[in-house]
């Protein structure tokens, strides 16, 4: 993973992720996600979106609604 990436979301749930790329990705935001879930117990684990240093402050406040 590149050095400059910085996690800014993580849920359980995989819709979650998906709604946080699209809102990051309507602003221009370009992420990355990584899956965590555990292979023999897949409820077990979390996602993880991140997105290059210089975007942290913005996509946190982007996202700051979903965390609520």
């Amino acid at each position: 993973m590149e050095k400059d990436l910085v996690a800014v979301y993580s849920s359980d749930q995989e819709y979650q992720i998906q709604i946080a790329r699209e809102l990051l990705d309507e602003n221009g935001i370009e992420s990355f996600s990584l899956n965590q879930h555990d292979s023999v117990i897949p409820s077990i684990g979390q996602i993880e979106l991140y997105v290059h240093q210089k975007n942290q402050q913005q996509a946190e406040k982007i996202l700051k609604k979903l965390k609520h």
